[in-house]
Formats: structure tokens, C-alpha cells, sequence
């Protein structure tokens, strides 16, 4: 399985069979100038409907949208309500937690979370092997409290999303404030990286990946 970061919250995830799936397609914008996204996929999972996050017009392939739990070309997704703030969905709504297996490795895509995860969330989740997570505080969670729900959930990879670049002037955090302190971190000069079954390693790793757009 190769994960590639398109930037913000959106990855595309390709199986060794060939299946294509993006995440959170954004809408670029004078505040998020990631490029256009013009790649193709089979499947599109949808955190919530915020323009960053739902461009599902921009994916090419005509893709089957996700916005839930579904089974869709033999991957089975589980969608676990949650909030995109701290008071219930009152601020900004509500958000959904993507949990899928591809080539037998568990992802999580937390979308826009706002809040720490529940006991029932935290077991609703179970086993990570790879988790996909906001650190930029303001519209999420922020780098203290990613860090908490990394813990909670012990992923093999963690791999950090939706934070300020030079692409996305968003009134967030960079991803340093998440990274500092902590041990065995990977900045990588590359958008893409592959992942085998029974090759992840056996404490968690963090991740960096340069966005491809």
C-alpha cells in the first residue's frame, strides 16, 4: 500500500491491486493554495461537508463517495460520528472518523476532530496501524491533544495532517509544535510512501510527508 499526501487533510491511498482512494479532497482558495487536484480514484471518503474537505467535483474516474460506513470494492469502511469542535458540533458541526483496511493494514483518518475521543470512540477505533491526524488546533485539535489521542490509540505510524505550510495560511499551527519533544520522527522530501503488512515497525513512528500539490 502506498499513501501519498496531496496536502491538508487529503491523501491518496493505493493498493497493490491498484485501488485508488483520496481522502478529504479540498477546494484551493486564496487561504489553502494546494494545486488542483486532478487525480483519479476509485473510492472518495468524506470527513464533512466544509469546502476543504468535500471537492469531490475535483476527482476524476467517477468514484463512489464515502460518507459512512459502507463496503465499497471489497474494503469495508466504518464511519464513527464524532464532533469538529469541542462542544458538541455546536461551533462547526459534526465530523466522521474513517477506520478501513487496505492490504491488511488498518488506517484511520480522523477528518476534522475537535475533541478528545470517548472510551466507546477509542474502542469503536480499536487497532491502528497507521493514523492520519489534524495538529493544527483552531478548527481541530490541536498538537497537545493529538498527541494525547496518539497515545490512546497507539498507532504503528502516525502521520500528521492539516497544519500551516506555505500553502495553507489557515490561522493554525505548523506541525513543529507537534513534533517537539518527541522521538523517532521522519521528515521526509517525498509526498508518497509505501507500506508493507508485517513491516511496520514496532513502536510508533511519526511520519512528515511533503504534500504533492
Amino acid at each position: 500500500m502506498k499513501i501519498k499526501w496531496l496536502g491538508h487533510a487529503c491523501f491518496m491511498i493505493t493498493s497493490d491491486i491498484g485501488t485508488r482512494l483520496i481522502t478529504d479532497p479540498y477546494q484551493p482558495n486564496e487561504v489553502l493554495t494546494y494545486g488542483e487536484i486532478k487525480e483519479s480514484a476509485d473510492i472518495v471518503t468524506v470527513s464533512h461537508d466544509h469546502l476543504d474537505h468535500s471537492n469531490v467535483a475535483a476527482v476524476g474516474g467517477s468514484p463512489e463517495v464515502v460518507t459512512g460506513t459502507a463496503e465499497v470494492k471489497g474494503i469495508e469502511f466504518k464511519g464513527i460520528p464524532c464532533y469538529h469542535d469541542d462542544a458538541g458540533g455546536r461551533l462547526r458541526g459534526n465530523n466522521i472518523i474513517f477506520c478501513f483496511q487496505v492490504d491488511g493494514i488498518r488506517v484511520c483518518h480522523l477528518g476534522d476532530l475537535g475533541h478528545q475521543l470517548s472510551d466507546k470512540q477509542v474502542a469503536e477505533i480499536g487497532t491502528v496501524d497507521i493514523l492520519l491526524i489534524p495538529v493544527g488546533g483552531y478548527f481541530t485539535i490541536d498538537a497537545k491533544a493529538a498527541s494525547e489521542v496518539c497515545n490512546r490509540l497507539a498507532p504503528k505510524v502516525v502521520i500528521p495532517m492539516h497544519y500551516k505550510t506555505d500553502k495553507c495560511d489557515f490561522p493554525i499551527a505548523g506541525v513543529d509544535e507537534f513534533l517537539r519533544g518527541k522521538g523517532d520522527v521522519s521528515q521526509l522530501s517525498a509526498s508518497e510512501v509505501e507500506f508493507k503488512q508485517g513491516e511496520l515497525p514496532a513502536t510508533t513512528q511519526i511520519i512528515v510527508l511533503k504534500s504533492a500539490l
